[in-house]
């Protein structure tokens, strides 16, 4: 039997977009419309957070900001489908403190939270390529709403 870090390493060395050189393994792209936050989960993190998009309503959204500290921590709460392997991928549904969490980071000083209301998720924590960049454009169009 394989070591899940091996399995992982695998799986991700089966999507070439992945180790490209200059690509950030792992990230998600964020897209902001008028109304509504996207989150595009990209290649193999579909098959391991056991989802391909989140759609969010603008006005669901409570906050963003880096969240690094809490990506670096090796607990993020009972795992309730997805992957956890520390130093490699967290991904998938996640019950923290008695609300649910979506997780999907490989670095974690790349990760970002996304703080919600009225929704299933209460937080969505993501690796993006440009953390800062991408809580302030959310910020912006959370003011605009």
């Amino acid at each position: 039997m394989r070591h899940p870090a091996e399995v992982v390493a695998r799986a991700l060395a089966s999507d070439p977009a992945v180790l490209r050189p200059g690509y950030p393994a792992g990230m998600a792209d964020i897209e902001i419309t008028p109304d509504n936050l996207v989150v595009h989960i990209r290649g193999t993190d579909k098959f391991f957070a056991l989802k391909s998009q989140l759609e969010v309503p603008l006005a669901h959204i409570a906050g963003a900001e880096t969240a690094a500290p809490e990506a670096h921590q090796v607990w993020h709460g009972l795992k309730m489908g997805g992957s956890n392997l520390p130093g490699v991928i967290t991904a998938g549904r996640f019950l923290q403190q008695g609300e649910w969490a979506f997780w999907d980071v490989h670095d974690p000083d790349r990760a970002i939270g996304i703080r919600l209301h009225d929704e299933h998720y209460a937080k969505l924590v993501i690796g993006v390529d440009d953390p800062s960049g991408t809580v302030a454009a959310i910020t912006a169009a959370i003011a605009r709403r």
